[in-house]
C-alpha cells in the first residue's frame, strides 16, 4: 500500500507546484493520482492529514545525518547544509528539494502547527551548526543564507546567473571553513 500513498503524495506535491495551495483539494489530488476520492480517503481521512503525511514525508526524504560528519572535518555540516540548499533546480537534488518544500508551504497555509516537525528539525540542526567548529555566527550566517536561496528559488524570485551563482556558494563554502576566532 505504499506505492499507492506515494502516488498520492505525489500527485499532491503536484497540484501544489503546478496549480498553487488553493487547488489542493482532496478531489483533485484523486484526479491527478489517477484514484478515486475513497481511495484517497483510505490513506489520508482529510485535508490536513494529506498535508501531515506530506511534512512526515518531507522530513524522512530532507534531513541530512548530521550525527554521520560528527567526526568530520570543522563546518562539514554546514557545508553539507549549504550545498544541499544550494543545488541547481535542474539537479534531480534541486527539484526534490523543491518539491518537498512544497509540503512545508501547504502546512503553513492549512495548520500551523503541522510544521511542528519542521521546526524541531530546525531547533537542531542550528544547535549543530552552531557546534560545528568554525565561527557559530559565519555558520549561522551560512545556514540563512542557504535558506534564503532556498525559498527564493521555490518562490521564484530572481535568481543570480549560474557563473554568479556559483562564486556566490564558493564564498559561502569558504566561510565554512574559517576557523573560530
Amino acid at each position: 500500500m505504499a506505492g499507492a500513498r506515494d502516488k498520492i503524495l505525489d500527485a499532491a506535491e503536484d497540484v501544489l507546484l503546478g496549480e498553487g495551495a488553493v487547488n489542493l483539494t482532496l478531489e483533485r489530488v484523486a484526479a491527478v493520482a489517477g484514484v478515486s476520492k475513497g481511495g484517497l480517503l483510505y490513506h489520508f481521512r482529510s485535508k490536513q492529514a494529506l498535508v501531515a503525511g506530506m511534512v512526515e514525508r518531507l522530513m524522512r526524504h530532507f534531513t541530512v545525518d548530521y550525527e554521520a560528519l560528527e567526526d568530520a572535518e570543522p563546518g562539514a555540516v554546514t557545508r553539507a547544509f549549504l550545498l544541499g540548499s544550494t543545488d541547481s533546480p535542474a539537479s534531480g537534488a534541486g527539484r526534490r528539494h523543491e518539491r518537498l518544500a512544497a509540503a512545508v508551504l501547504a502546512a503553513a497555509t492549512l495548520d500551523p502547527e503541522l510544521l511542528a516537525p519542521i521546526r524541531e528539525y530546525y531547533a537542531r540542526l542550528q544547535r549543530r551548526i552552531e557546534a560545528d567548529g568554525i565561527d557559530p555566527a559565519r555558520a549561522t550566517l551560512v545556514r540563512l543564507a542557504a535558506d534564503g536561496w532556498f525559498y527564493s528559488r521555490l518562490l521564484g524570485f530572481p535568481l543570480p546567473s549560474d557563473e554568479l551563482a556559483e562564486e556566490v556558494r564558493e564564498v559561502l563554502s569558504a566561510m565554512t571553513r574559517a576557523r573560530p576566532a
